[in-house]
């Protein structure tokens, strides 16, 4: 029997429905959902459990933190840090920290935390008040954290948004090249970054890294650098300078200075941008007066 054109054209549009809300439900059903952030903003604490915490190495640990639920990110822009405040004999201490973890970690964060303890440098007695802190709160103990904070925030692809300070707009900083002079935790911000930048598969961005350390047993995450650089050789580079060398060490032995890094690091260029991060002695002795006699434009090195 032959249909009419009128049931026909019914018989379209009733198909024609059924694959409109056929495909919308599978849309809905397949759509990933954005994680729930736990940060709100940097004047709102979270109370975070102690999950676990190891040595991982004499006098650093390795913090794991647990978010609200198992569905949780951190919600910390790649190069921002947060600040832990807690009451240590009635005083209020507060101190930033990066996470090592991405932001695509769910369930908890991880942090990279040296321990300063009393009695062993004579210019600080104490020692570190927050790093004994919370090196001694116990398992399923809290620690109140706020955040995001920090002028500098990576977007992907080399560019980076950086404020001259707290209240400025970010300017859009574009490079090719990213140098990174760490020493001690000032390893933390950077890690986060170099992991990032290395397992973006569409970003090309090259790093550098200086990396300065009392001795080779000071060196942390060194076992996550070295992988890094053997995955990544072509995108990044990693020296090491220590004071105390150990016998047959391979990199360079004593301060950071112009020779070192004039060769490890990439060239002064429009295109690089170098990041430092460690001791204020080292900064503003060592790094920033050799990279000022090579010539690096201070508009292109960031502070953290």
């Amino acid at each position: 029997m032959t249909q009419s054109p009128g049931v026909i054209v019914a018989i379209v549009a009733s198909v024609s429905a059924v694959v409109a809300v056929t495909g919308v439900v599978l849309g809905l059903i397949f759509r990933e959902k954005k994680p729930k952030k736990t940060l709100i903003d940097n004047d709102t604490k979270i109370s975070l459990r102690v999950v676990d915490r190891n040595f991982i190495t004499h006098d650093t640990i390795r913090l794991k933190l647990g978010l609200p639920t198992a569905d949780h990110v951190l919600g910390l822009p790649v190069g921002n840090h947060v600040y832990f405040s807690a009451k240590v004999n009635g005083n209020l201490v507060v101190r930033p920290y990066t996470p090592i973890s991405l932001d695509t970690q769910k369930g908890y964060a991880d942090f990279v935390i040296k321990v300063y303890k009393a009695n062993v440098n004579p210019r600080y007695p104490n020692g570190g008040v927050m790093s004994q802190y919370v090196a001694n709160v116990p398992i399923n103990g809290y620690i109140d954290v706020r955040g995001p904070s920090g002028n500098l925030e990576y977007k992907g692809c080399g560019l980076f948004h950086i404020k001259p300070d707290a209240r400025s707009a970010p300017n859009p900083v574009k490079v090719k090249r990213v140098n990174m002079v760490c020493g001690g935790s000032g390893i933390t911000p950077m890690f986060q970054l170099l992991s990032y930048i290395l397992d973006s598969k569409n970003d090309a961005t090259q790093i550098a890294m200086v990396f300065a350390n009392v001795s080779d047993k000071d060196i942390i995450l060194r076992d996550e650098l070295e992988i890094l650089k053997d995955k990544y050789p072509n995108h990044f580079r990693l020296w090491y300078t220590v004071s105390d060398p150990p016998e047959h060490w391979s990199y360079s032995t004593g301060y950071i200075n112009e020779k070192m890094l004039q060769e490890h690091i990439y060239p002064s260029s429009e295109d690089t941008l170098t990041l430092l991060c460690g001791p204020p002695p080292m900064i503003e002795l060592a790094c920033l007066p050799s990279l000022n006699k090579l010539n690096y434009p201070r508009s292109l090195i960031y502070v953290f």
